[in-house]
């Protein structure tokens, strides 16, 4: 009994360090996709160019991806049609939309603030989480943790005695709703097929996406230099092994109880922001934003 409960520790203790080390890479990658933008040469208002650049990003992270799947010879397990209309629902939700709701907002905001608002759709998910599996049950600690989550949106927001949601602010909370959907057809999935057969999928299928709607804004354009590239390719890896690892994490832990380790991101994204482009991130609103939101995560995965 005691050799059981030492393995189930040492798994759980696993899943744990896999999770922020996936908060790490995500967190740097904020900061990272604005280096991008400058060393590209690409303008925060040519949606057209950011579009493309995340659309080559995610058509190469999937390429690879896909290359490895078929080197293991993974294999989809069970209902082939029914497995492949969730991960393009996935793909739809956690590429396109998200991405592009993203990055667009990512060109008008500060990498800081962008991280913590993102942390709502942790919360939104928490409180979604029992409409859909059976598993996750709702709790009064869910619904004050996510109350308390909402006030730290609302203190990011407050400014010279009003609260005001910019673009960038509607285009992370968008991006945020679409975050909770992809998690959930995500979980679906995950015990059926290899992370490797997921990510590379959707983000391939994603990122061709992304080109095409970049191709057909026309205008277009990013000029590579030798730094951009490193970037970039910085970018695609640090995606790619990131995405990789969540799903590990979502087939091994408990999807509500993992997302408080996702308070680590903007923590991560703050502190890379602050290294690398010189953000202020001791202003009074992230600060307060951070205690508020990491509180809600916490507070929702409370048990009764």
């Amino acid at each position: 009994m005691n050799e059981i409960q030492s393995k189930s520790k040492s798994a759980a203790f696993k899943t744990l360090l896999t999770a922020l080390l996936v908060m790490v890479l995500w967190g740097s990658l904020f900061p990272m996709i604005k280096i991008g933008y400058s060393t590209l040469g690409i303008s925060h208002d040519s949606i057209s160019s950011i579009l493309l650049f995340a659309g080559i990003r995610f058509t190469l992270c999937g390429a690879v991806a896909l290359g490895i799947s078929r080197v293991r010879k993974d294999k989809i397990e069970g209902e082939r049609k029914n497995i492949l209309s969730q991960i393009m629902l996935i793909a739809l939700f956690s590429i396109v939309l998200h991405y592009a709701f993203t990055y667009i907002g990512l060109s008008l905001s500060d990498s800081s603030k962008t991280a913590l608002i993102k942390q709502i759709g942790s919360l939104a998910y928490i409180c979604c989480a029992p409409l859909f599996f059976k598993s996750e049950k709702f709790s009064l600690f869910k619904l004050i943790g996510a109350i308390v989550g909402f006030c730290g949106i609302i203190a990011i927001n407050y400014t010279d005695g009003a609260i005001v949601f910019t673009t960038a602010d509607l285009l992370i909370l968008a991006a945020s709703a679409c975050t909770v959907v992809s998690s959930i057809a995500n979980k679906n999935v995950a015990p059926k097929v290899s992370g490797f057969l997921i990510t590379g999928i959707s983000q391939l299928s994603g990122g061709i996406v992304l080109l095409l709607a970049a191709l057909v804004m026309g205008g277009a354009s990013i000029s590579p230099t030798p730094l951009g590239t490193a970037v970039f390719l910085y970018i695609c890896t640090a995606s790619t092994v990131a995405y990789l690892l969540w799903s590990y994490v979502l087939r091994t832990g408990t999807l509500s109880k993992m997302f408080i380790i996702k308070f680590a991101e903007p923590l991560f994204a703050c502190a890379f922001g602050a290294l690398l482009l010189g953000e202020n991130i001791l202003k009074i609103q992230y600060l307060l934003a951070f205690v508020l939101i990491s509180a809600g995560i916490m507070l929702a995965n409370k048990e009764s």
